[in-house]
């Protein structure tokens, strides 16, 4: 009996130590998706800031935010200097990524 129950308590570690690394994997693909719409918002209020691209900077962030499932929280210009913060939602927590982008100083 000894020996049925140290093999249930194997395969409950096991499964424990499986869902737990499979919340930190998924936890780390937000983080990085949720990076890379940051990014992507600050380079379009950027681009439409210079002139590259037309339309209302911080109305671009907030779309390409959109697209990437993330929600702009803050749009800020100085001068062609776009710093842009987006946020989502993962598992009942919200994350929070920031951005900056324009010319080299």
């Amino acid at each position: 009996m000894a020996g049925a129950t140290l093999s249930a308590a194997v395969v409950g570690c096991a499964a424990a130590l499986v869902v737990g690394l499979a919340t930190v994997g998924t936890a780390a693909v937000v983080g990085q998706r949720l990076a890379a719409a940051a990014d992507a918002a600050a380079l379009a209020a950027a681009d439409t800031a210079s002139g590259a691209a037309h339309g209302i900077p911080c109305e671009r962030a907030d779309e390409v935010a959109h697209a990437h499932d993330a929600v702009l929280a803050e749009c800020r210009l100085e001068g062609l200097i776009a710093t842009v913060s987006v946020t989502t939602s993962f598992g009942g927590v919200e994350a929070t990524a920031r951005a900056r982008a324009g010319p080299p100083p």
